[in-house]
């Protein structure tokens, strides 16, 4: 049975260069879903203003607006997007205990391991934090170790074909050069990453303009 669509395009408060934002941008795209884009300036600090936290008490990117549903946080909205408006909501989020179960895990590794390494690792270079990078890039290079091997064994990161735990993981690692974590010790995760990046829908996110290093 085909899923409902939106009655107006959903509304998707988010940043071009935000990792987060992206992913449900590109979830979105996946799923064909119609939307418009608004942008937030977290420079000048509109995230923090009271009208946005009307809509995320948190202050933080991305929120959509959905008629009248707010959802915040990109896993959460994923998750609702999924369940709303996915054809097969079970190709995304298993509905058997062990494919749930491994989803949840990843999910789990975006909102943890990834946001505490590659993630922080990109802001300090984006933003030119007076931070030591060290201790958050070997970080990042644990956790990049641990998908290298996860997927020497299968070709997505909770089975045989993509689902949520892929799209929340695949921003912050293609962009990690960003914050000077390199890819090239690991082939299982480039390959990976062109998996997704070959989905019918893949949109990108366009790359930082900030010193690079491969």
């Amino acid at each position: 049975m085909t899923a409902p669509r939106p009655a107006a395009p959903i509304k998707v408060h988010s940043s071009p260069i935000s990792g987060h934002s992206h992913r449900v941008r590109l979830f979105l795209s996946l799923l064909g879903l119609p939307f418009e884009t608004v942008e937030v300036n977290l420079g000048a600090g509109e995230h923090k203003r009271p009208d946005f936290l009307e809509r995320n008490a948190f202050g933080q990117v991305p929120v959509i607006e959905d008629g009248e549903v707010t959802v915040c946080d990109s896993n959460a909205i994923m998750v609702y997007l999924n369940e709303r408006y996915a054809d097969d909501p079970a190709r995304w989020y298993p509905r058997d205990p062990l494919g749930a179960a491994l989803v949840q895990r990843w999910l789990s590794v975006a909102a943890g391991q990834l946001a505490a390494g590659p993630a922080v690792a990109r802001v300090i270079v984006l933003f030119g934090l007076a931070r030591d990078p060290a201790e958050v890039i070997a970080r990042s290079h644990d956790l990049l170790r641990v998908m290298e091997g996860e997927l020497s064994r299968r070709p997505f990161l909770a089975g045989e074909s993509v689902t949520l735990a892929d799209i929340a993981n695949y921003t912050y690692v293609a962009h990690a050069p960003e914050g000077n974590v390199s890819l090239e010790a690991y082939p299982q995760v480039r390959a990976w990453l062109a998996r997704i990046e070959a989905l019918p829908g893949f949109v990108p996110m366009a790359a930082s303009r900030i010193g690079l290093v491969a």
